[in-house]
């Protein structure tokens, strides 16, 4: 009779541990997903907002996300274009031009609010309406930021008829600043950010005027990623959201309440035309 040979103590640890992790979850897979995000902040802001969410979707998830900065607005918009982002946040009308380009795909948007251009003058100056800034400077992050300055600059031109030269200063808090001292009349931004300036900054600043709302910006994941990974990611913002410490990281982006979207929701930004205003970025 043959002696059947024991397995190795080693062996064993192996199996059990390849059982175990079967049974309690995804185990972290060698890929890793470059996260890619709008650069409405300086990168150190944004990296305090966004290490800490990849940390606990990684959790959910059982896949690595890395987190891939933008140093301004124009390589973001490179970036995405080339496909360089498995998963990215970024404006609803980028969305847009990411799915012609890319083809992907929103999974993810905030429920509670809507997006929407201000624009912002120091409090103390002498603007009180639009046409009061005929001629004036007027700061803006980059050409494509949404709300801050493709649907602003369309209004102010289409319903306003306002003269006035636009200055690009690569970030929301630039535009602002650039008020404060004086170097620009009036800035685009929206509320999101205008919010979450220092007090000691915001003080001084006040708002002029709104622009019609659109559905705020999503979660989009590149045609690449695995459907059932994407749904995974797509799950793990609802799990997160769900608990008192994933809302406050949430919140910080701002998704207040997150809940699944899809491009539909986006179409109808077509109908604003803002081709007309938007700035194609080259390749470089």
């Amino acid at each position: 009779m043959k002696t059947r040979k024991l397995p190795q103590p080693r062996k064993l640890a192996g199996a059990a541990l390849l059982w175990l992790a079967s049974v309690a979850g995804p185990v972290m897979a060698d890929t890793s997903y470059a996260f890619g995000v709008v650069p409405q902040f300086e990168a150190r802001r944004l990296s305090e907002i966004w290490t800490p969410i990849l940390d606990e979707l990684e959790k959910r998830v059982g896949i690595d996300l890395r987190f891939q900065g933008s140093p301004k607005i124009p390589e973001f918009e490179r970036a995405f274009a080339r496909g360089e982002f498995d998963i990215s946040y970024m404006n609803p009308y980028h969305a847009l031009v990411a799915l012609d380009s890319q083809g992907y795909q929103p999974i993810i948007r905030d429920g509670d609010r809507q997006l929407f251009g201000v624009l912002i003058v120091r409090k103390d100056s002498d603007y009180q309406k639009v046409s009061d800034l005929q001629g004036a400077r007027i700061a803006f992050p980059a050409p494509n930021a949404l709300g801050a300055s493709l649907l602003m600059r369309a209004e102010l031109d289409r319903q306003h008829g306002l003269d006035f030269t636009a200055d690009y200063v690569n970030t929301h808090t630039s535009a602002y600043l650039n008020v404060v001292l004086g170097d620009a009349d009036a800035a685009g931004g929206v509320m999101g950010t205008f919010n979450r300036l220092d007090p000691a900054i915001r003080e001084h600043l006040r708002v002029i005027y709104k622009t019609a709302p659109v559905p705020p910006h999503p979660i989009v994941v590149h045609p690449r990623v695995p459907s059932e990974v994407a749904t995974r990611i797509q799950d793990a913002f609802l799990d997160l959201a769900a608990t008192p410490e994933g809302a406050e990281l949430l919140a910080q982006v701002p998704i207040r309440n997150a809940v699944k979207t899809d491009i539909s929701e986006y179409q109808m930004l077509r109908d604003f035309k803002l081709e007309d205003y938007y700035v194609a970025i080259d390749e470089k």
